[in-house]
């Protein structure tokens, strides 16, 4: 690990051409995206850099070139301070290691204000108001925001995505990964100083969510026909809903604020909202809904041969989705929930941003509220300072 000052290289705004014409001259390819903390923007990996976007209203915050690509970057919620790493090294350059550092952007300052480095490839990195955590393919490091002091560091089996969520809210954090065990889900809880274990599934774990507050975990195995629901407080297991009967993989996995719908996506095409029924006794607040508003009565979610439990497989006793939106298949699709009510987004790897609302009552297909490629050339952004 090493802090530096050192200033990620800009292009010129005076000898290059300005970010709408570059967008038209070289159409930009997106190497990672991900929604801020509370999904009031996201961000988007570049071959050049990053760019930035609002989702409520939707439309272009800025745009920062640098003389390489990045292949993470991470957003700290609407401050001006971002966790880069680079592209992998190129043949041409097989010395540069970008993608083994993580890089500390204040675009405040227009400059690099910190640095990580390790001797493999950084998989992911997640950002709270206090502290930066970095995924490797065995590893998790636990550093101080401030300092870049190392707090804990966490063995896990292989984790090529570099699979880990933390908390959001004041106080201690709680943070999750994939434990030793095929299958098996590590809970951090820095409040309690205790460490809880949960056999999620038979299979590798391929997806991880955990709400704003930490105190309610999703999980998605390699099969991508179950996500499971745990109370990430003592492990015990809240609810299982069903995505589908064909193995897919899943994409994404987003909670509600209030812990009370759980978004999904896959290499299926299709999103699908779960209603949950994680009371206020786990949440430790009171859901923001009426009784008037509950998903069909959680009762039509379910098959209608529920009634031969038992007697057939448990396919047909499954908790299924309330409402679906369809998108094309072939895609890498991220969702999380917008900040009005019962809405979801969704941003693609193909420079796609949806929003879409569902009918928690009656459930069914989502309406689609707004479409946007925020890749193409008539999204212009603020220059560099």
């Amino acid at each position: 690990m090493s802090s530096s000052g050192e200033t990620l290289p800009q292009s010129d705004p005076d000898s290059s051409p300005g970010p709408t014409q570059a967008l038209n001259q070289n159409p930009l390819t997106i190497h990672h995206v991900s929604f801020n903390q509370d999904n009031t923007c996201f961000s988007a990996a570049t071959d050049c850099g990053f760019l930035v976007f609002s989702t409520e209203p939707y439309g272009p915050q800025f745009r920062r070139d640098f003389n390489a690509g990045l292949s993470l970057v991470s957003m700290l919620f609407r401050f001006q301070l971002f966790a880069l790493v680079g592209s992998s090294p190129s043949p041409a350059a097989a010395n540069t290691n970008a993608d083994t550092k993580a890089l500390l952007w204040d675009d405040n300052v227009s400059r690099c204000v910190g640095e990580l480095s390790f001797r493999s490839p950084i998989r992911s990195l997640r950002l709270r108001r206090d502290t930066i955590v970095v995924a490797l393919l065995h590893k998790i490091y636990v550093y101080n925001l401030s300092d870049f002091k190392l707090l804990h560091q966490l063995e896990t089996t292989s984790n090529p995505k570099g699979l880990c969520e933390v908390s959001q809210v004041t106080g201690p954090m709680v943070l999750v990964c994939p434990g030793l065990q095929k299958g098996a889900v590590r809970v951090e809880n820095y409040g309690s100083k205790r460490s809880t274990f949960i056999n999620a599934h038979s299979s590798n774990i391929t997806c991880l969510a955990l709400s704003y507050d930490g105190r309610v975990l999703a999980t998605a195995s390699t099969k991508g026909t179950l996500i499971r629901v745990f109370n990430a407080l003592d492990g015990t297991l809240i609810q299982e809903v069903r995505r589908g009967a064909d193995r897919a993989e899943i994409f994404s996995l987003a909670f509600s604020s209030t812990a009370q719908w759980l978004a999904v996506s896959s290499d299926k095409g299709t999103v699908h909202v779960f209603s949950l029924k994680v009371d206020s006794v786990v949440l430790g607040n009171d859901r923001s809904s009426s009784a008037s508003e509950s998903p069909l009565s959680n009762q039509s979610a379910l098959s209608s041969l529920s009634i031969l439990k038992g007697v057939l497989p448990k396919y047909f006793s499954s908790e299924w989705s309330v409402a679906q939106f369809r998108l094309p298949e072939g895609t890498h699709y991220i969702v999380a929930f917008g900040q009005q009510k019962n809405t979801v987004m969704i941003i693609g790897m193909d420079g796609s941003f949806l929003r879409c609302k569902f009918d928690p009552v009656n459930g069914g297909q989502m309406t689609q509220l707004e479409a946007h490629n925020f890749l193409k050339p008539e999204e212009t952004f603020s220059k560099s300072d």
